[in-house]
C-alpha cells in the first residue's frame, strides 16, 4: 500500500529529514542533510545520530511541522541554536532565542573554573550578573554546593528566557532531583533586573561571575552576520573599546563579594592585559590572574576580594 502523503499523514523519519535538507542546500548551508539531522535530534532532545538510526519510523505531524519551520529559519540566516530553540551547555539543554546570546563552550569553561576554585568550601551565595538565557546560573544552581544562586540581567526580555529554563530544569518538590543533581534550597535561583551590581548591593557573596559584553562597536563589521546580525547588542556590544561592562564590575564588586571571596570573568583575548590592570591598580583585588580557553587564547579573570 503507498504511503500517505497528505499533510496529517505520518512522514518516515528519513523523508523528512531529506525535505529539511533540501531546504537549507537550496540556501547555501553546507552539509544540510547532516545539519537537518541534527536539527531533529535537537527538537527531540535527542542524540545526533537519532534521525539515521530510527530513519524508518513515523515522524508526526508536529514533529514534522517544527523540524520544517526550523529549516525555514536557518536558510533565512539563523544561527542553528535560534533555528531550533534550544542549546546544549554543559549537562544542560536551554531555550534560547533571538532575546538572548547562544551560549559557548567558552562560557562552560567559565563555570568549571568557578566550580573548581569553590569546590573545597561549599555554601554562601554565588551571583551571576548578566545571566541571558541562565545558563551560568543554572549550572552553579544544580552542580555547584552554593546556597543561593541571584541571576541579574538588564533585560526584563532576557529574564523571561531565563525563568522558563530554571522552571524547566530546577528540581521542584513534586519532582526529586536526578542523580546527577544536588538537592536545591528552598530557593535555589532567584532573578533580579538591573545594570550589573545595582540590584544586588545589599548581598554579601562568595563569588561573583560574569560573561559581560566585550566587544567594541567598531568591531561589529568583523562578527559573522551569524552573531552580529541575530544575536542581542546588547549581550554583545560596550562602549569604552568593549570595557565599559568589564570595568563597572571590576569596580563595583568588591562592595558585594566578601573577603577572599572570588570574581570570575569571561573576557576578550584583546583586552585580557588591561582587564587584569584594572583589577590590580584597583587594590582590592589580589591573585589576580588570566586563564586561558581551550584554544589556549587569554579568556578568563580571575581574582579574589583582597581583606579579612
Amino acid at each position: 500500500m503507498p504511503r500517505a502523503t497528505d499533510a496529517g499523514a505520518p512522514t518516515r523519519v528519513h523523508d523528512a529529514v531529506a525535505r529539511a535538507a533540501a531546504v537549507l542546500a537550496a540556501a547555501g548551508i553546507p552539509e544540510a542533510k547532516r545539519e537537518a539531522a541534527d536539527m531533529l535530534a535537537a527538537l527531540r532532545d535527542a542524540p545526533r545520530f537519532w534521525a539515521a538510526t530510527h530513519a524508518d519510523e513515523p515522524l508526526g505531524a508536529a514533529e514534522r511541522a517544527a523540524l520544517e519551520a526550523a529549516a525555514a529559519r536557518r536558510a533565512a540566516g539563523a544561527p542553528f541554536a535560534y533555528a531550533v530553540g534550544r542549546a546544549a551547555f554543559r549537562h544542560l539543554t536551554l531555550l534560547v532565542d533571538e532575546r538572548v546570546l547562544i551560549p559557548r563552550v567558552e562560557t562552560e569553561q567559565l563555570v568549571q573554573l568557578v566550580l573548581d576554585e569553590m569546590a573545597a568550601t561549599p555554601g554562601g551565595t554565588a551571583i551571576d550578573l548578566g545571566t541571558g538565557s541562565g545558563a551560568i546560573a543554572l549550572s552553579l544552581a544544580t552542580e555547584g554546593t552554593f546556597d543561593r544562586v541571584i541571576a541579574t540581567d538588564v533585560s526584563t526580555a532576557a529574564l523571561e528566557v531565563a525563568r522558563t529554563n530554571a522552571s524547566r530544569l530546577l528540581p521542584t518538590p513534586h519532582s526529586p532531583p536526578s542523580a546527577e543533581r544536588r538537592a536545591p534550597s528552598a530557593e535555589p535561583l532567584e532573578f533580579v533586573c538591573g545594570t550589573w551590581l545595582s540590584p544586588v548591593a545589599q548581598e554579601r557573596a562568595r563569588v561573583v561571575v560574569s560573561n559581560p559584553p566585550y566587544i567594541a562597536y567598531d568591531e561589529a563589521p568583523t562578527l559573522p552576520p551569524s552573531v552580529r546580525d541575530w544575536e542581542p547588542a546588547v549581550a554583545l556590544f560596550a562602549a569604552d573599546s568593549g570595557m565599559r561592562g568589564i570595568a563597572c564590575i571590576i569596580r563595583e564588586a568588591p562592595a558585594v563579594i566578601e573577603a577572599g571571596g572570588l570574581l570570575a570573568l569571561e573576557i576578550d583575548a584583546r583586552r585580557a592585559s588591561l582587564a587584569a590592570e584594572l583589577a590590580l591598580a584597583d587594590g582590592r583585588w589580589r591573585d589576580v590572574s588570566v586563564r586561558l580557553d581551550l584554544a589556549g587564547r587569554e579568556r578568563f579573570l580571575m581574582a579574589r576580594r583582597s581583606g579579612r
